[in-house]
């Protein structure tokens, strides 16, 4: 073949292995599917209390939660209400949870439970529309007071940003003046930077978020401010003007809607306690992947039982890889092209030893029975069909002594394929009576060497975590096997035939 005749085919090959990869890496990177065995993620567990007094009447309670907080993914929500009716009522303007009960009356206790992943690749919602800022009114002297810090504000900034940030620099009591001593007091503060950003015509609004910290109980919100700046919500403190979302904060509430709303109550208060967790990557990756309907991708939706198949079926490709360069590249010879394959799948199923005493005493003792079957002068048919009975009976023989004998993985023996099996057997006492027990020496030790390499490859955890998880990556391998299809050079076992040339260097 031409060098200009296999450019299709490398062109085909490569295409193979570049949608493995490429396939493989959108798995991982958009389900979250970890490369390695064993990875931990962190998952914050986030319980709100809600206590309140009952007035013997008709119970309504309604709790603000998170709809997307940025750089958080909500894995799951539950609420621990015993006797209460609840739900998650989403609108406009955000989601609550919300508990219902006909009569209620003394002390009464609501928990929601929320799990988050942390996630930096969710960012901030963009609104459905974009929000327009609220018309403020002010009375003498407080307006000539907000003009002017307003004004002073404009002069330092040129975007939305900026401007917030000089505002929040102007009211800290440092740079206090007679302008904002008249405006600001504690408990208005945060609310008359909204306003006067409203009258600065910036959409403005408060914020409610939760400081993660392990372990921590009866937490409550801290206060932020928030901007429109025409394309999202940014994030500022209002006592620092720092912008963004610092590390381990959780806005629980974004906008102007209430926490906390109890009718039929009275005393009612919230408070949050905290706790960080670690899950394997992969049950997270599942659970997600449930979540958003993109569990059809994978093998997770199948029965159990289906899935263990498919966990032995898709190491196949692993040992047919090992072969293809046992054989080809190497130059093993072995008895049958991919029997080392199945010795090997065994193998995985009976584990090393136990699987190479089975093997070579099923072996053994076929080898024997042959013998005399071909005293007998049978034609092949009949011979292969009586051998394949023979070996049914011998496995079923070891498997009972096994057991008798106290060792369970005797009866592990029946995974060899019975079929494939009776065919070696009489493939070797063929080569046996023409090429002689030198060459069923050799082939047969060789099928045993390559399948141990297989079955070492095939029984690592990481090779049966991507293949099972990773499906898209026996692309990559099929890949391989073409490539090596094409190797027409010198075998590494075949350069030994040049050893006697070093002689006369």
């Amino acid at each position: 073949m031409s060098v200009r005749s296999r450019v299709p085919f490398y062109v085909f090959v490569f295409l193979l292995i570049v949608a493995g990869i490429s396939i493989g890496t959108w798995r991982h990177i958009e389900l979250g599917i970890p490369w390695m065995t064993g990875e931990q993620r962190p998952v914050w567990m986030i319980e709100a209390r809600v206590d309140f007094e009952g007035q013997g009447d008709a119970a309504e309670v309604s709790l603000r939660i998170p709809e997307q907080p940025p750089g958080f993914r909500i894995l799951s929500e539950q609420a621990a209400s015993p006797g209460y009716g609840f739900s998650i009522l989403a609108s406009g303007s955000g989601r609550r949870a919300e508990w219902t009960k006909r009569e209620v009356s003394g002390p009464q206790t609501l928990y929601f439970k929320g799990q988050f992943v942390p996630d930096d690749s969710v960012g901030q919602a963009p609104p459905a529309r974009p929000p327009k800022p609220q018309t403020v009114f002010w009375e003498e002297p407080q307006a000539t007071a907000v003009r002017e810090l307003l004004r002073q504000a404009r002069e330092r900034s040129s975007t939305p940003e900026s401007m917030t940030r000089e505002l929040i620099r102007l009211m800290q009591p440092d740079n206090r003046t007679q302008n904002t001593t008249l405006l600001v007091s504690e408990d208005n503060y945060l609310q008359l930077l909204v306003r006067m950003l409203n009258h600065a015509g910036i959409a403005a609004r408060t914020a409610d978020a939760l400081r993660l910290e392990d372990a921590r109980r009866r937490q409550q919100l801290l206060p932020f401010l928030q901007i429109y700046n025409g394309e999202r919500w940014l994030t500022f403190d209002p006592r620092t003007a720092e912008q963004g979302i610092p590390e381990h904060l959780l806005l629980w509430r974004q906008g102007s809607d209430s926490l906390l709303d109890v009718v039929g109550g009275d005393n009612s208060e919230v408070s949050f306690s905290m706790l960080r967790q670690t899950v394997p990557a992969l049950q997270l990756a599942n659970l997600q992947a449930s979540s958003n309907g993109l569990s059809v991708l994978g093998f997770y939706q199948l029965p159990i039982e289906e899935q263990s198949m498919f966990r032995m079926l898709l190491l196949l490709p692993i040992g047919a890889l090992i072969v293809a360069f046992m054989r080809i590249v190497i130059g093993i010879r072995t008895s049958g092209t991919f029997m080392p394959v199945l010795i090997a799948v065994a193998f995985v199923q009976t584990t090393l030893v136990p699987g190479l005493v089975a093997f070579l005493s099923v072996v053994a003792i076929g080898l024997v029975l042959r013998g005399y079957l071909s005293s007998l002068n049978l034609l092949l048919v009949s011979r292969i069909s009586a051998l394949i009975i023979l070996v049914i009976f011998i496995t079923a023989g070891l498997s009972i002594i096994g057991y008798q004998m106290g060792f369970n993985t005797g009866m592990t023996v029946t995974f060899f394929p019975m079929v494939i099996i009776a065919w070696t057997i009489e493939r070797m006492s063929i080569l046996w009576e023409e090429e002689g027990a030198h060459e069923v020496l050799v082939q047969g030790s060789g099928s045993l060497f390559v399948a141990i390499c297989a079955y070492l490859a095939m029984s690592t955890p990481l090779a049966g975590h991507l293949t099972f998880n990773f499906p898209e990556l026996h692309l990559v391998v099929l890949g391989l096997i073409l490539l090596m299809g094409q190797y027409t050079g010198y075998k590494l076992s075949e350069l030994r035939r040049f050893t006697p040339m070093k002689v006369y260097d």
